[in-house]
């Protein structure tokens, strides 16, 4: 209990200092202090503050016993990976370097920690060295070959989900590592840590991907998730299919925000369709027909049919509405339908219920009713520390799920993760404009 209540401590600390100084450097008295004060607040200077905290920490922890010491130390190093970032661009202190140091320090500090804990038994020793190698590969050797391509190698979402899941897994195996006896089940660092080593590869691929290619690769990856899912709900791996597609939908969240950010190919829309079709309308019909029931087959005709109308409608009468604001959605977005069923298939044993499902999510997909859009609106509400949290939380979260196998409760998080979209995005929806 006591260990649970440093780190609270530690977390609220960090966090409450964020806070201040993401509000305080708005404002021209902080920004003047900090431009006279190079040595001490420069991004750059950040960067080896909270490397060295970070050194020191490890040392308390490891090799003096003063456990509860390092875990603050540690956190309040982790929360200054997020000040860099602030001041930098609030002051226009970025600089080539700090794009390199930015992520070493990142590294230095979660590295040695984690291979820490790997000998102490807490974490895998193979993965954790796997990990070691390809973070060194893509700070050094893939670093280099951009530079060569003059290329930027600034970090990506991928990189900075993978460092905060990190810092993460750091407080949670200095948690474990205080419980005695701590059942097998409730020890997910393993799952997390292949969930690490998979989003560091993804960070170091896709910088070296042409940035107008990232939404067409993202929409393959989307239709590859919807082939795969079919696959795997033939064989009646459920809980994998859908995780499958909620994969998908990760990378649908972003490939329409990549291609307006760095452009497309002509393709690239066709292909995106093609791919939600696939991922969010034939393999959930294809889970009503697997799941059962004699008329199975006529719901989930009815399923494919409402998301081919949501679709359609999307494609040639919602997108040339000039009454309808931009990052607005007519009717449930079909991959938050998707989520509808796929929840239902996991949480009911009735084919009845799963069929309601069904149908409510037909509905909500073809009715008239306004929500938003969750990468273009939801998001760019959400400060980015907070999403990229938010992101390493679902990791986590996954991994526990599948670590206990609990089949229903994740079928209750997939159930209660749409509805809270669904009240956000209504919440947040931008007022109609009226014809002109």
């Amino acid at each position: 209990m006591e260990r649970i209540s440093v780190i609270i401590f530690a977390v609220l600390l960090g966090v409450g200092f964020y806070v201040w100084i993401s509000r305080a450097i708005n404002k021209k008295p902080l920004q003047d202090f900090v431009h006279s004060n190079l040595w001490l607040l420069h991004p750059n200077s950040v960067c080896y503050w909270r490397t060295a905290m970070a050194m020191i920490g490890l040392f308390l922890y490891f090799y003096s016993g003063h456990e509860n010491i390092a875990i603050v130390i540690f956190t309040f190093a982790a929360i200054l990976d997020g000040v860099d970032g602030v001041i930098a661009r609030k002051c226009d202190l970025g600089s080539k370097l700090g794009e390199w140091l930015d992520p070493l320090c990142d590294k230095l500090t979660y590295l040695p920690p984690l291979i820490g804990f790997a000998y102490k038994g807490i974490i895998s020793v193979k993965l954790i060295w796997v990990l070691v190698i390809i973070e060194l590969f893509g700070q050094f050797l893939a670093r280099r070959v951009l530079d060569m391509l003059k290329t930027s190698g600034a970090a990506n979402n991928f990189g900075k989900i993978k460092a905060i899941i990190c810092f993460g897994l750091v407080i949670f195996c200095a948690l474990l590592d205080n419980i005695v006896d701590i059942p097998t089940i409730y020890n997910i660092s393993d799952e997390v840590l292949v969930g690490i080593i998979i989003l560091a590869s993804a960070s170091i691929v896709f910088k070296f991907v042409p940035n107008r290619l990232y939404a067409d690769i993202l929409s393959t990856l989307n239709f590859i998730c919807g082939i795969t899912s079919l696959v795997l709900t033939y064989q009646n791996y459920f809980a994998w299919a859908i995780c499958v597609i909620i994969m998908g939908q990760l990378f649908d969240l972003f490939d329409g925000r990549m291609a307006e950010k760095h452009g497309g190919t002509k393709m690239g829309p066709l292909m995106d369709d093609i791919a939600d079709f696939v991922s969010f309308g034939l393999a959930p019909a294809y889970m009503i027909v697997k799941s059962g029931g004699s008329l199975a087959w006529l719901f989930a005709l009815i399923y494919l049919a409402g998301v081919a109308f949501r679709l359609i409608r999307f494609v040639a009468v919602d997108k040339k509405r000039t009454d309808l604001p931009d990052g607005i959605f007519n009717g449930l977005p079909s991959p938050a339908g998707a989520l509808i069923v796929l929840g239902s298939a996991l949480v009911v044993e009735s084919p009845l219920l799963l069929w309601g499902g069904a149908v409510v999510s037909v509905g909500l997909m073809v009715s008239h009713l306004q929500f938003a859009h969750f990468g273009r609106v939801i998001i760019k509400q959400v400060p980015r520390p907070l999403f990229f949290t938010m992101c390493a939380f679902m990791v986590v979260a996954l991994s526990f799920v599948f670590r206990t196998k609990n089949v229903e409760m994740f079928g209750y998080v997939i159930l209660c993760s749409v509805s809270l979209y669904m009240v956000v995005g209504k919440k947040l929806r931008i007022p109609v404009k009226e014809p002109v």
